[in-house]
């Protein structure tokens, strides 16, 4: 075989396999498999750069940047939807077509709305020439070199498709790549973002492509514009783009009547908390292609297709109260406390306000008759008030001044949405939340003591700390109110258990502001023990890997407060860990000092938990993706393909198990 052929081969082979895996998810070779066809493909496109093809599958991984992205004007205009919330206004829209269709029954093709950033690809000879933002409608930014990193939108497409098109759909973040990308951005101690829409279509705007490449982005495609497609209808359109190589949603019905429309709107709206995608309605547009011609456009929307929005569950209520909580670090929280309301099935009675500036920009007052929604489907939210229903003898909200527990005053830094209560040691929240979080099971794991214990036991006067704990008797906490005797030596005997929770336990357990797990773990690491924690300077504290000022001026502070140690020095004599256990200092060695190590795949020696243990125990850090930054790849088996090929375009080394356990023996 030539080899231009055997390139074409090996590429229009991974071509399929990645159509199989990203598309369809049926993948019918192993990733070694593939990473070794991939490996061959780009040994010979960098042998013969002669056959360079931009649609080669070796491009994935990303790598070109883009200053500043091009205004493109669409080949066809992108229109946007008008809305409907009832059936009502559907059969008013149905009316309105068979008038201008000279009463021609019309058919229906119903798809989920999916919320993502709108795009439309444009292919030619089948290939992906041009991907545009969705922009005013009539031009948008030119994203080619990001949306090519999309693993599910083909470069190269397959059959019969027409010579140019576009094709139009939506840039999604599925819930489990979002909920990991925020897992890894709070490990990190950076913020999470706030929602899969937005974070999708900022993703499209990032100016190294080999970035967007490690998003889990995912497109999905379900409408073609252009001359000559062939194509007679909607339902012909999305079989036709399914066939062609395209991503289509298999969520789809062909209806006959507003009625069928309606069936397909109740079913999905009760189930779309199944999908791995956020949607928000259903779109229904005419089946026939000739319909959709001669109905034609508004000047903002198409008259042949329409958005049935699914309606958040709202209901209305009256705020009877604004109350305050004060937290654990002493932020304050408003709640309002509402006339009791069912909303999503449950009993509402409580929502949160978040802050002050909240209060101010709805001009939220007690007594209002106010909109309450589930936010995120969970946490109730109001989202607004009745004005028509406002009391004549309504006066503003005027925010606290004090803390309402200790009354100390409020505190609100510049660039800080919440007021705090400054009284560490004397606001009694603050050090009831203080021994909660400590008592908690990611923390000390006392077992036999919860948060209504601990302020059962604080309002008794019997702690006033988390080292009182480890005073108790059970003849002191027996008398109790729902205290048994089982249940006090339960209590007792679960303080005493918890002087064997490892030293970075311990550390997250006192509570310092900032230092969550993960901090605490650095710490006791780089530390050792907690009294050379205690006299480590910011500039020490700042050279340990991911601690930054905020943390460090957090430590010392916290050290240099005088009721901090004697706390500290009692639990020291009643026993807690306060130093790495001698197995510890003998695993721990500085062989992997500085460097950031990914693991991938499978492994037989170790587990994958494992392997990363020992990495932190040498002094190395866990990496989630592969960057420039990133020291070695360590590849088991059934290790994606993406990794491995973004491991080689940055000249990554990749080692296998053996040969990384070589390393630190």
């Amino acid at each position: 075989m030539q080899i231009k052929e055997q390139i074409e081969a090996l590429r229009q082979e991974l071509r399929e396999h990645n159509h199989n895996y990203y598309v369809l998810d049926n993948p019918t070779i192993s990733d070694y498999e593939f990473d070794i066809k991939l490996k061959e493909l780009q040994a010979l496109e960098a042998q013969y750069p002669e056959f360079y093809d931009a649609s080669s599958p070796t491009l994935r991984v990303g790598g070109a940047v883009t200053k500043n992205f091009e205004t493109v004007v669409h080949n066809e205009r992108m229109y946007s939807l008008d809305n409907s919330y009832s059936k009502e206004d559907l059969e008013d829209w149905e009316k309105r077509m068979q008038r201008i269709l000279g009463g021609t029954q019309v058919e229906f093709v119903c798809e989920l709305k999916y919320d993502g950033a709108s795009i439309s690809i444009t292919y030619e000879e089948g290939k992906l020439v041009r991907a545009v933002t969705r922009g005013d409608g009539f031009q948008g930014d030119d994203v080619t070199t990001n949306v090519k990193t999309i693993k599910s939108v083909p470069l190269q497409l397959k059959g019969d498709y027409p010579s140019k098109f576009d094709i139009r759909g939506e840039i999604v973040l599925p819930f489990e790549g979002f909920a990991q990308m925020n897992a890894e951005r709070v490990e990190n101690g950076e913020d999470p973002y706030m929602n899969p829409r937005n974070t999708a279509s900022g993703s499209l705007k990032l100016q190294d492509s080999a970035a967007v490449a490690q998003r889990p982005l995912d497109c999905l495609l379900y409408s073609i514009v252009g001359q000559d497609t062939g194509i007679a209808s909607q339902w012909q359109m999305l079989e036709k783009a399914r066939e062609w190589g395209f991503k289509v949603p298999e969520v789809a019905k062909l209806c006959r009547s507003t009625d069928e429309v309606m069936a397909f709107v109740n079913q999905w709206d009760s189930q779309r908390h199944d999908l791995p995608y956020e949607t928000d309605g259903v779109v229904v547009k005419v089946n026939s292609i000739q319909h959709q011609e001669e109905l034609g456009f508004t000047s903002k929307s198409p008259r042949w297709a329409m958005a049935y929005k699914f309606k958040a569950e709202q209901v209305s209520t009256l705020l009877n109260e604004i109350t305050y909580q004060v937290g654990r670090t002493g932020s304050i929280t408003p709640v309002a406390n509402l006339e009791p309301v069912l909303l999503a099935g449950t009993t509402v009675k409580r929502a949160s306000l978040h802050n002050a500036d909240q209060i101010a920009k709805f001009d939220i007052r007690e007594g209002d008759t106010v909109f309450v929604e589930k936010g995120g489907e969970i946490i109730p939210k109001i989202v607004g008030v009745d004005f028509t229903k406002r009391p004549k003898d309504s006066k503003p909200t005027e925010y606290i001044t004090h803390c309402p527990e200790c009354h100390e005053e409020l505190v609100r830094t510049e660039g800080d949405a919440k007021h705090y209560c400054v009284n560490y040691y004397g606001c009694p929240p603050q050090i009831t939340g203080r021994i909660q979080h400590f008592i908690s099971r990611k923390a000390m794991d006392i077992e036999g003591l919860g948060s209504e214990t601990v302020e059962l036991l604080y309002k008794e006067g019997l702690i006033e700390n988390y080292a009182d704990l480890y005073t108790l008797t059970k003849e002191q906490v027996l008398p109790l109110e729902r205290m048994a005797e089982k249940s006090a030596e339960n209590l007792v005997k679960g303080v005493a258990d918890s002087v064997k929770i490892p030293f970075e336990r311990v550390l997250f357990a006192l509570g310092i502001r900032f230092v969550g797990e993960t901090v605490a773990k650095k710490l006791a690491r780089a530390y050792k023990n907690i009294d050379a924690l205690m006299e480590a300077s910011v500039e020490s504290l700042v050279s340990v890997d991911e601690i930054g000022e905020r943390i460090a001026n957090s430590v010392v502070e916290f050290f240099s407060n005088e009721a901090n140690r004697e706390i500290i020095d009692r639990l020291k004599a009643y026993g807690l860990q306060f130093s790495l256990s001698e197995e510890q200092l003998e695993n721990q060695t500085d062989k992997l000092k500085g460097l950031t190590i990914v693991v991938s795949g499978v492994f037989e020696t170790v587990s994958r938990d494992e392997l990363k243990k020992i990495i932190e125990a040498n002094g190395g850090k866990v990496g989630s993706s592969i960057s420039s930054k990133t020291a070695y790849l360590v590849a088991g088996d059934k290790m994606g393909p993406s990794k491995r090929t973004k491991a080689e375009s940055l000249n990554v080394p990749i080692v296998t198990e053996g040969e990384f356990l070589s390393m630190v023996q």
